[in-house]
């Protein structure tokens, strides 16, 4: 059986990212921090190398747990840009920091991460057929990431926000034919 997948991979990893985590729904708040981070570290390289990082990524980063690393200081950030298994860039550094301090400022107004990222769920659009004629809708994503960027959120322009809302369901962007694609329809439509 010929199987159909968005896009096409040798690399083990990159398939199974696709066929297991790609669009599938992510509702609590460090699965969600994390790919908010892990995109924002993504500008401008493969997300390949992100996820040959990834594991890395959560070790230097203690899993993502918000309260942990709203934390960090200076001197965590040195540490971080000496630290050769993820990418160092002070920049993306400081913003997972800030990022994790902006869900904790959250908290303290009564909402969360979840909460707030899934309130820009857009109706179901029709399934791409192609990439090639591919347009994304930008309107949630640009009104996403100004809302972030009010919150304390770094890092979250519309693109790497956009990649974000396809990594963690909240829009399923696989293709029409993408054999994946039914599943992840279902897991969306029993959060309602």
């Amino acid at each position: 059986m010929n199987v159909i997948r968005c896009w096409d991979s040798n690399d083990p990893l990159y398939v199974d990212y696709h066929d297991n985590e790609w669009g599938r729904p992510v509702t609590d708040e460090r699965g969600l921090l994390e790919r908010l981070c892990l995109e924002g570290f993504q500008s401008g390289l493969s997300w390949l190398t992100i996820l040959r990082k990834r594991e890395a990524f959560r070790a230097a980063f203690a899993n993502f747990d918000a309260d942990t690393v709203a934390r960090f200081d200076e001197r965590d950030v040195e540490r971080l840009l000496a630290d050769a298994s993820i990418v160092r860039h002070r920049g993306k550094i400081e913003a997972t920091i800030a990022n994790a301090r902006a869900t904790i400022a959250l908290h303290e107004s009564g909402t969360d991460v979840a909460e707030l990222v899934w309130s820009y769920r857009r109706p179901d659009q029709p399934a791409p057929k192609s990439w090639d004629s591919f347009q994304p809708n930008m309107t949630e994503a640009t009104a996403l990431s100004k809302e972030l960027k009010r919150r304390g959120f770094r890092f979250v322009g519309p693109t790497t926000v956009y990649s974000t809302l396809e990594a963690c369901g909240i829009v399923n962007d696989h293709l029409a034919d993408c054999f994946v694609r039914a599943d992840v329809e279902r897991e969306r439509a029993r959060l309602g």
